[in-house]
This record gives structure tokens, sequence and C-alpha cells, in this order.
């Protein structure tokens, strides 16, 4: 039988959320791919069960989806536009395993999403969260000194009736949250079920990433700390990690990053600024280009890195280079030990690999999505550990360097 739920502490079980049962995850995988960890959310202030929805703002949304199904194999799911009624923009809604993700563009020319892809670029303008009690979390976050964004209010249409409020956090990124538990509709009110004609080809695997690991927030320098007070304070989130100093910089740049999580781990922020050095660093790029504080990349957790990037090379997604340097390492081999594919596998992709006292993780980055040197992915494959590739920063932050000085942003 099927583990369908995490044992949790007095309070009881934790159950999977219905994207990941939708997406036939259980716990065992749920652990490995994301870390997922036990959780009473009983005394929590702002219990939040996991991800929602990550809302991207683009130049042209039709393009970008099948930019989506095509490289990234995702599945559209729903549709919002001039054709049910929404005369301000286009929304397609994709998902892979259980991750959702939202490409809204403009239509109508005065609308609101367009001055801010004119500003940004394409980027995430909403990481949307699942809670359990949207009044709840909205009422303790105004009381811990959020801003509110949208006061909780029902959404209903045939499918049932959706609880929705949002909260700001850094720059112009806000967290929705949501309580959909009374809605059975393909996304939300006013989006209809949509699939496309798009067909992948013969032999090509149903999904290639399956759930979302965790997504990186760049802030300004000196606003790091204030940040992971934010999420302690209003949100609850636990301090994971802190990586600081010659952890990460290389001769030339640096920046600090702490890591903040939900009770189930099943949400994580690493948070970053940078830091002096004697250029600049690929965060000092990103506020540059973004005008501004948001969210530089999100991690998509896999059961199979290889293949994902076999996969998506063949599809024209292009990956930051590693150097053979890397992989011939002593010290590099002698401690990351016996991983689940030889060295040379791994160094043929570029697929970076970090090991700690819990397990080791493959990882693996690609080049910006879009025009402009701000939002990339991340893949990543792990084995117990619950880390970030701590080991592979400086590899990583080469690499990066290397693409800033061919931009001439270095």
């Amino acid at each position: 039988m099927t583990d369908t739920t995490l044992t949790g502490t007095a309070a009881g079980a934790i159950e999977l959320t219905d994207a990941e049962r939708q997406a036939d995850l259980d716990t065992h995988q749920l652990r490995r791919l994301v870390g997922l960890v036990d959780y009473d959310d009983a005394k929590d202030p702002f219990p939040v069960t996991g991800w929602d929805a990550i809302v991207f703002v683009v130049g042209n949304a039709t393009q970008a989806a099948h930019y989506y199904m095509s490289a990234w194999g995702m599945t559209l799911e729903a549709y919002s536009g001039p054709e049910n009624g929404n005369r301000d923009h286009k929304a397609f809604v994709l998902r892979s395993g259980s991750i959702r993700f939202v490409l809204k563009g403009g239509v109508d020319p005065d609308s609101p999403l367009l001055d801010h892809q004119r500003r940004h670029g394409d980027g995430v303008v909403d990481i949307a969260l699942e809670v359990p009690d949207v009044d709840r979390c909205i009422e303790h976050a105004r009381r811990s000194g959020a801003t509110v964004v949208q006061e909780p209010e029902d959404l209903t249409d045939e499918h049932g009736t959706v609880r929705i409020g949002a909260i700001a956090t850094y720059g112009e990124t806000r967290h929705t949250l949501i309580d959909r538990s009374r809605y059975t509709g393909p996304y939300l009110p006013g989006y209809v079920a949509r699939t496309s004609t798009f067909a992948k080809r013969e032999g090509a695997p149903k999904r290639l990433f399956q759930a979302l690991d965790h997504i990186v927030g760049n802030v300004e320098l000196g606003k790091m700390d204030e940040w992971v007070a934010f999420y302690n304070k209003v949100m609850g989130f636990v301090n994971m990690a802190e990586f600081i100093g010659d952890d990460i910089a290389t001769d030339y740049s640096a920046l600090m990053s702490k890591v903040v999580a939900n009770g189930n781990h099943r949400v994580k922020f690493p948070l970053n600024e940078p830091a002096v050095a004697k250029k600049k660093s690929q965060i000092d790029e990103y506020l540059e280009f973004y005008r501004g504080p948001g969210a530089q990349h999100l991690a998509l957790a896999t059961n199979d890195i290889l293949r994902t990037v076999d996969e998506l090379r063949a599809n024209g997604v292009e990956f930051l280079a590693t150097p053979d340097s890397y992989y011939e390492d002593p010290e590099l081999r002698a401690r990351i030990g016996q991983v689940r594919a030889p060295i040379e596998e791994l160094q043929s992709r570029g697929i970076l690999v970090d090991r700690d006292e819990d397990g080791y993780l493959l990882q693996i980055f690609t080049r910006p999505l879009g025009d402009r040197p701000t939002v990339f992915f991340e893949l990543i494959e792990r084995h117990g550990s619950l880390g970030f590739g701590k080991g592979n920063f400086k590899a990583l932050f080469e690499a990066l360097e290397r693409e800033q000085d061919i931009r001439g942003n270095l």
C-alpha cells in the first residue's frame, strides 16, 4: 500500500496536498525530492501547507506557454483571457508533477501587467501558498507588521468557492494565500479548463520534474536579515542555513545568503544579498536588470537529473558550463565518495555534486530564461542531503561570473 501521509507529532498525521496526490507522489518520494520533514501545525500561528502556484508576468504569455510545454514538458490545464471575459490579460496555467506555473501577459495596452513587465522583464510576481485558514494567516500577518495587499475574500463559481488573501514581501512580489478545500475547478474562478494541441515527441517522459524544492529571493545590500526576520515573525518560518564569508565568495565577487523554511520544509526560501567585493556579484547584476528585489531562481526537483538534463538539452535548454577541472579535483572526489552515477556521466552533462552529513545531492543551473540576466532555473536531485550545494558555490559562482563577463556586466 502506498504511504500517503507523514507521521506528525502529537497532533497526528500531515496529509499530502491535492497537487501531490494528482502527481502520484507519496511521502517517501517527497522526503527524497524536497526534504519534507515531520511537522505539527497545531501551534503554528501561520500554518502553510505548501506551494499553490508560481505566477509569472511575461511579455508574451502565448509564446511563453508554448516554450514551457515544448521545452520543459509541462501540461496546459487552465486558461483565462478575452475569450472568457478577461479583457485585461491572458493567463495560462501549466503543471508538472505537483508544480503549478501561471503565465500572465497583458492584452489591454493599459494593463498594469505591461507596466510591470516593462520595468522588471519576465519574472515572478506572486509566490502563492496553500494555507488551511486564510483569515487566521492574514490576521497574524497584520498583527506582525506585514502589509496586507488583498483582504480575505471568497471567489465563487459553479465549481465551488476559493478563499483568498495576500501579503506583500520583498520588492513587488506577493504571497497570495489560498484555501481551495471547497473548490473543484481547474484553477480559480475566472479560468476555464484548457488543453493544448502540442504533442510531445514519441518516447518523451510524462514529466521532466516532479516538485518545487525552493525559490531564491535576491534583496538589496543590508536587507537580507530584515527579510529573514519577516519570515520568522510574520510567517513562523524557521532558519535552515546560513552562508557567509568564504563559503559564498570567489576572488572577484561575493554574496551572503540565509535560508528560511516553513514547518514541514515544503516551502524553502534562500534569501541573498550582495556583499562588497572587487567586482559585481550575480546579485548586483540581478538587482540592476530586474530593477529591484525579486525571485532569482526556482529549484525544480527531479528523481532522474541525468535523463532530465538530456531531455532538456534536446529541447534547446541551455545550462551553465562547468570546467573539467571541477571533476578532476581529487579533493572533490574524496569528499563526495560514491554517488549513483559515475563522475564521468556527471561531467559529460555538467552536473554538480555535493555531500553533507545527511547524504548528497546533484544539481545544475540553466542560463537566464529570458532576455535579461535575471530569472533562471536549477534542477536538483536529492539523496538524503537537506542542503543547498554549499560545496558547489565557488564553482557555480565562477560559472556565473564567466557569463557576466561575456555580457559585460562583471
